[in-house]
C-alpha cells in the first residue's frame, strides 16, 4: 500500500483520501491545543501561507494520546486554531495515532519513518528524560513519543522524514521547501 491509499475522517465524518494530495508536498502532524509544543501551529500555518501555492498541503490530526493535552471537541480544537493561530490548513477529526484504535495511515507513516531520536538540544534532552519514566524502551519502536511529530511526504507519496516535536521549525520548512 502508498501513502495514497489512505484516508482520514474530517470532523464532520467524512473520509479525505489521501488521494486529494497526489502530486503535492504533504506534512502530516499530530496536534494538540494545550500542549508546551501547540505554538508550532503559528509556524505550520507560516508555512502553509508561503508554500500552498507551490503545492505544500498540511493534513493536521488532532490527538489526545499524550497528557489528555486536547480535551475538547473538534469544533472547539478548531475555533482554538482559528482564533489563536489564524490556522486556514484542514483539521481533520481527533483521532488516535498509537494504539489498537490508531489511524490505519498512522501505522503506515510509523512502519516507513521509525522513530531516530530527539536532538540533543534542552528540549530533546528534557523530553528523552521524561518518555524514559512513562516508556523505558521508547527508543526501540516506532511509536508516535508526543504530539507535534511531523511527516513529510514527497510529490510521489514517499515518506521521506519524520520529525519529532524538538526538531527546529526552521529543518521542517527546510525539507518540505527542498521538494516543491
Amino acid at each position: 500500500m502508498s501513502f495514497y491509499d489512505y484516508s482520514v475522517p474530517a470532523p464532520k465524518g467524512e473520509e479525505v483520501s489521501m488521494k486529494n494530495f497526489e502530486g503535492k508536498v504533504v506534512l502530516v502532524v499530530n496536534t494538540a491545543t494545550g500542549c508546551g509544543f501547540t505554538p508550532h501551529y503559528k509556524d505550520l500555518e507560516d508555512m502553509y501561507e508561503k508554500y500552498h501555492e507551490q503545492g505544500l498541503e498540511i493534513v493536521d490530526v488532532p490527538c489526545n494520546q499524550f497528557a489528555g493535552q486536547t480535551p475538547g471537541t473538534d469544533d472547539e480544537i478548531h475555533e482554538f486554531c482559528t482564533l489563536k493561530y489564524n490556522t486556514k490548513f484542514p483539521q481533520m477529526k481527533k483521532s488516535d495515532v498509537n494504539g489498537e484504535n490508531e489511524l490505519p495511515l498512522y501505522t503506515f507513516l510509523k512502519s516507513q519513518k521509525g522513530f531516530e531520536g530527539f536532538g540533543m538540544s534542552p528540549k530533546a534532552l528534557a523530553m528523552a528524560a521524561f518518555l524514559k519514566t512513562i516508556d523505558k524502551d521508547y527508543k526501540n519502536n516506532p511509536a508516535i513519543k508526543w504530539n507535534f511529530t511531523k511527516f513529510v511526504i514527497d510529490r510521489e507519496g514517499n515518506v521521506v522524514a519524520r520529525f519529532e516535536p524538538t526538531a527546529d521549525m526552521k529543518k521542517v520548512e527546510e525539507c518540505v521547501v527542498s521538494l516543491l
